[in-house]
């Protein structure tokens, strides 16, 4: 799995910030595991230098293989907030729609079946 992070111009990524969000990532889709080919982490301050509420925000995009890119958003106060926020939101996001495709896919149908009694 691939992990870029992005940011805008009013947030520095640091070391500890960019294993933070590693950390977080690899956690949140372990289970997925190499079927996860890319996640793209872009950072931002939505409100520049000025302070607010929930002004930090982490957009994640996942690229899953054979499937089209899935993405979250989370808002929070800080970063490290935010990026646990979205990769809450995105193994969530996994997990109800990719995680019952497989057994949807193979499974009999009713209406093909041949040995109805």
């Amino acid at each position: 799995m691939m992990i870029q992070i992005h940011s805008d111009n009013h947030v520095a990524v640091h070391a500890p910030l960019a294993q933070f969000v590693e950390v977080q990532v690899q956690q949140s889709l372990r289970r997925f595991g190499a079927q996860v080919t890319r996640v793209a982490v872009h950072l931002s301050d939505e409100d520049g230098e000025k302070v607010g509420a929930a002004d930090k925000r982490c957009m994640m995009e996942v690229r899953f293989a054979g499937y089209p890119p899935m993405s979250v958003t989370g808002s929070a106060p800080s970063l490290h907030q935010a990026v646990t926020q979205a990769s809450g939101r995105m193994k969530r996001l996994l997990a109800s729609s990719l995680g019952r495709r497989p057994a949807q896919r193979f499974a009999e149908s009713v209406r093909y079946a041949t040995d109805i009694a």
